[in-house]
C-alpha cells in the first residue's frame, strides 16, 4: 500500500516539474529578457487588453508604451501610443532610423495609431539636421 502511494506521489511530482518547466520555457516575459540580452527586437503586448502597457526591446534598450483607445471611421481602435524608456543610458548608439523602425513595427500591430515619444527621445527626433 505504501509502495503504491509513493509511486502516485512520484508521478505527481514528475508531472508538476514538467508543468513548471513548460510554463517557464514558454513564458513571454522570458522571451523578452532573452531578446533584450541578445539586443534583438521583441514586442511583449497583450493586444486584447488596451489598458495594459506593452514592452519593447531593441538593440539593448527597453521601452515601455501606453495605448489609448479611440474611434476610427468604422470601429474603436488603438489610435495613440506613448512610448518611453526608463534607462536613458541604454539609448547610446541609437539613431533616428532605429526609432522609425520601432514605430513601423508598432504600426504593424496597430495600423491606426499615432506613435508619440516621451522625453528625451521626443527632443532628439524634433532636432533639425544642420
Amino acid at each position: 500500500m505504501i509502495v503504491l502511494l509513493l509511486r502516485v506521489l512520484l508521478i505527481a511530482v514528475i508531472v508538476f516539474l514538467m508543468y513548471t518547466a513548460f510554463k517557464y520555457l514558454f513564458n513571454p516575459r522570458r522571451k523578452l529578457e532573452r531578446a533584450h540580452e541578445q539586443k534583438q527586437f521583441y514586442l511583449l503586448d497583450d493586444r486584447d487588453n488596451v489598458r495594459k502597457n506593452f514592452l519593447v526591446t531593441y538593440k539593448g534598450a527597453l521601452f515601455e508604451g501606453e495605448k489609448y483607445l479611440g474611434t476610427t471611421e468604422r470601429s474603436f481602435e488603438v489610435i495613440s501610443i506613448f512610448i518611453w524608456t526608463k534607462t536613458e543610458s541604454k539609448l547610446q548608439g541609437l539613431d533616428i532610423s532605429d526609432f522609425k523602425y520601432i514605430e513601423e513595427k508598432l504600426k504593424e500591430h496597430y495600423p491606426h495609431t499615432k506613435v508619440e515619444w516621451k522625453s528625451p527621445v521626443k527632443e532628439f527626433l524634433q532636432k533639425k539636421p544642420h
